[in-house]
């Protein structure tokens, strides 16, 4: 019997199976055994690949792929986002927008003000590029204010979530919309409607709870060495430069989704020069360059510094960040192996069979499947796609109705990112809190957010239904 043979053989059971066994076998490594993340990752990646009968030629190519894949979409946004980050701490400008922050909300609403900007911001740039140009602001606020840094980031990091998982322009629902024949329209209006709640709930309150029993200090991971001839680079700039960083990129980022939109309406051609030109420069990587280019300008040559302080600045924000990205690297390469594996595909099917109602099967699917392989946008597509037949084949179901679906699909998508999710190791590393702390945390939240997103869902699903 071959070794592809075998994984065909493998039941639904097996392969959940191997599946537990798999998060069990990281969670004891790094937990007990003390394991570093990065090499406990690799290790459990390549015998959960070979328990599911992965063929061995395969072996290395998949695990390649799903370490490579997550890095070609992490790995930039990060460090460019750490360069930004960076030139923001050490020139003054994070301290200057925590000060107008606090002055225009107040002291006590800190926690408020940066959750509201990162769901500004978290309308069109993705969960991982939108917290790393925060980081610098949360950070400056969490050390003015005191107490544990979860009160200020937990909340941002939800928002961003949030905003990532129920509206478009981000991939997961723009895919499931498609797949269902939803409104585009219609998904944005009620996904914010469903958004901005959940993440109230289960972002913000929730994480003012955390920030109570969790005593989190702000990590020292974006500050430059005390004392160093990086404080030269200190000029305290103004807010209107501050917030031009900060807006350039989300700028362009919604002129590259604006076009996008206006191609699937027909107001623009995807082929014109000029469209590729702008769409371009709207891409998040090209978006973060052109900031980070600007900002070695505005924060540096136009304030008298050197070019060789600006360029030892920027170089410094890349080593804390290293360990980050190939720990994210190598939680997506465990989550690539599952999915290869046919685990998530396995289980979504043996669902979709019992007979739910569709929107409850739906989520249930979504969420199974998140938990089993990590991937958010995987889970929405995948559930998206068994649930096609049922939707496009019912007349029955409204235009409201259908949005409300694709809103329960991409809730339980969210559902309890933990350690086959690289945003799980993003948040754990960032924030400076252990594997164990972050399950008790960021596992747990966005779990409620995927429970309470799924309420409301069904909430809009049941009103469109009696009307």
């Amino acid at each position: 019997m071959t070794d592809l043979e075998l994984n065909w053989t493998l039941s639904t059971s097996g392969l959940l199976l191997i599946a537990v066994a798999a998060i069990a076998l990281l969670l004891v490594l790094i937990m007990k055994f003390r394991v570093h993340a990065f090499l406990a990752l690799i290790l459990v990646s390549l015998l959960t690949a070979v328990a599911t009968g992965i063929p061995a030629a395969d072996l290395v190519p998949t695990l390649q792929s799903g370490f490579g894949s997550t890095l070609a979409s992490v790995a930039l946004l990060v460090g460019l986002g750490a360069m930004l980050g960076r030139m923001l701490e050490i020139s003054g400008g994070a301290q200057v927008l925590t000060d107008a922050l606090i002055r225009r909300f107040g002291e006590k609403r800190a926690p408020l003000a940066l959750s509201v900007a990162s769901l500004l911001f978290g309308f069109p740039i993705f969960f991982d590029a939108g917290l790393v140009v925060m980081l610098p602001i949360i950070f400056a606020v969490a050390r003015r204010m005191g107490g544990s840094l979860l009160t200020y980031a937990f909340p941002a990091a939800a928002a961003f979530s949030a905003m990532h998982i129920f509206v478009p322009p981000h991939p997961g629902p723009v895919a499931a919309t498609g797949l269902l024949g939803a409104d585009v329209g219609l998904v944005l209006i009620f996904g914010l409607i469903v958004a901005i709640p959940t993440w109230y709930l289960t972002g913000f309150l929730f994480g003012k709870f955390l920030g109570r029993r969790f005593d989190i200090p702000v990590p020292s991971i974006l500050d430059a060495p005390k004392g160093s001839e990086l404080d030269e680079f200190r000029s305290s700039p103004k807010l209107g430069t501050i917030l031009t960083l900060l807006l350039l990129p989300l700028l362009l980022i919604f002129l590259n989704t604006g076009l996008n939109m206006a191609d699937t309406a027909g107001l623009v051609s995807k082929d014109d020069t000029w469209v590729q030109i702008l769409r371009t420069l709207g891409e998040t990587p090209v978006a973060l360059l052109i900031t980070v280019l600007l900002g070695m300008f505005l924060l540096g040559s136009r304030k008298g510094k050197p070019r060789s302080l600006t360029e030892m600045v920027v170089d410094s924000a890349l080593g804390p960040v290293c360990t980050i990205i190939l720990i994210t690297g190598a939680g997506g390469m465990f989550g690539g192996v599952l999915r290869a594996s046919g685990i998530g595909t396995a289980i979504a099917e043996s669902l979709d069979a019992i007979g739910l109602p569709v929107i409850v099967a739906g989520f249930v699917i979504a969420a199974v499947v998140r938990v089993a392989q990590g991937s958010a946008t995987v889970a929405l597509t995948t559930a998206a796609a068994l649930v096609q037949p049922v939707v496009l084949d019912n007349p029955a179901y409204n235009s409201v109705e259908t949005v409300a679906i694709v809103l329960a699909l991409a809730a339980g998508s969210v559902f309890a990112s933990h350690v086959n999710d690289s945003g799980f190791w993003l948040v754990s590393r960032f924030f400076g809190m252990d594997t164990k702390t972050t399950l008790k945390t960021w596992t747990v939240g966005q779990a409620l957010l995927g429970v309470v997103g799924f309420v409301f869902a069904l909430a809009i699903f049941l009103v469109a239904t009696n009307f």
